[in-house]
């Protein structure tokens, strides 16, 4: 193997490990915005409901 080879399979390794961590933290942020977004709307309708909203 030549020094191109091993620099390549690093990087293809290297790009794999990044790309799980990137989505591994999507997908953290995203059911913390899913919690936010179902809270707002349960607000919203309390809020609608009572007639506080106006």
């Amino acid at each position: 193997m030549n020094k191109n080879t091993v620099i390549t399979i690093l990087a293809i390794i290297g790009g794999i490990v990044v790309l799980g961590w990137a989505l591994k933290l999507t997908f953290k942020l995203l059911g913390l915005l899913i919690v936010i977004g179902i809270g707002l709307a349960i607000y919203f309708a309390v809020q609608g409901a009572t007639g506080k909203g106006k």
